[in-house]
């Protein structure tokens, strides 16, 4: 078989062809009687078993050890090829994600593209400093990709660092919402909790989103997801608000949003009821109880300093000391509010 009908029934050209003759890879072995190079049956073989191995990554110079010394052990080969195309893929990968943040960004020209490049590069930085200072020195006006951010927001571990970029992403205009989420759902509880404290700092943020996070198994994660809807007037949060005032964890910042969400007359009840509860618990030693005291002294209603005055003659005398001394400024704050009587005249 001459060269030319070769390279129509295996496709190569007929320039591969010869290439692949002066590496010695495949050489035709018969000769016409013209004198021209023909091509076995063999060689024909031999051919797309040179594609086969090109198919799986191998290099040209590889092939034809693989050829030549059939006892060569594909095994470390193999093994090879497959480390070397993960890393090829992660580089792809990242080389996508790249090019969709650009995309995001709807440059107007190189000059937008470029930006975009150069706080890619500062956020690959492995100097805290330079990320850091790649997020807070870009010029007011300037769009910067919100889903390179909550990106960059989820991988980032120096707390400095992470501030910024999520100060930089609540005023990125855009949302970065669909990465933070799904951060949400990460198995690195580090990852979970940057997403949250990243949601929680946006915006605006449908309450689901920070919902599903209420029955995270990490503290610090409830946690955050806690405050945030609790600071929305989310009720749904009341629970695990007032278990962290139970764990000591964030009790007083968490004391403060029960004692906002109570002004609400039909909530007031409720989270008396639930704190009220957690009291009376088995579990609930006087630590405890003394900082589920102070955080029914936050909330509104009469309900609340009901149960604080029955607590200043409870049992343990440091629950009822901490009660007693909540009662008397209650009633100070009271006093304060009352309006003064004008003297007669």
């Amino acid at each position: 078989m001459l060269i030319g009908e070769v390279a129509r029934r295996s496709g190569l050209s007929t320039r591969m062809l010869r290439h692949y003759d002066a590496l010695g890879l495949v050489r035709p072995t018969g000769r016409t009687v013209g004198g021209y190079r023909e091509y076995s049956a063999e060689d024909v073989r031999r051919i797309f078993q040179v594609e086969g191995l090109r198919s799986l990554g191998l290099s040209l110079k590889q092939i034809g050890r693989v050829l030549e010394d059939r006892a060569y052990p594909p095994s470390a080969l193999v093994s090879d090829l497959i480390r070397w195309t993960e890393d090829r893929l992660a580089r792809d990968r990242e080389l996508l994600e790249r090019l969709r943040a650009i995309d995001a960004s709807a440059p107007a020209g190189w000059q937008d593209v470029l930006r975009v490049v150069d706080l890619m590069q500062g956020l690959d930085s492995t100097s805290a400093a330079r990320r850091q200072q790649a997020v807070l020195t870009r010029p007011d006006g300037e769009p910067v990709p919100a889903e390179l951010l909550a990106k960059a927001v989820l991988a980032e571990a120096d707390p400095h660092v992470a501030g910024a970029l999520r100060w930089a992403l609540a005023r990125s205009g855009g949302d970065g919402l669909a990465t933070l989420a799904a951060g949400v759902r990460a198995e690195d509880v580090e990852v979970r909790r940057r997403a949250v404290q990243a949601i929680a700092e946006l915006p605006e943020v449908p309450t689901e989103v920070l919902a599903d996070a209420l029955g995270d198994p990490d503290p610090t994660v409830r946690g955050h997801a806690a405050l945030a809807l609790g600071r929305r007037g989310s009720t749904e949060a009341v629970p695990a608000l007032v278990g962290m005032v139970v764990d000591g964890f964030n009790d007083v910042d968490a004391a403060e949003v029960l004692g906002t969400l109570s002004q609400d007359p039909g909530s007031a009840d409720r989270i008396t009821t639930a704190l009220v509860a957690a009291l009376a618990a088995p579990t609930a030693d006087s630590a405890i109880r003394i900082r589920l005291t102070q955080a029914l002294v936050e909330l509104s209603g009469t309900t609340a300093e009901g149960v604080l005055r029955r607590l200043a003659h409870d049992d343990d005398h440091a629950v009822a000391l901490v009660a007693t001394a909540f009662v008397g400024v209650l009633e100070e704050r009271r006093a304060g509010q009352a309006p003064r009587r004008r003297p007669d005249g």
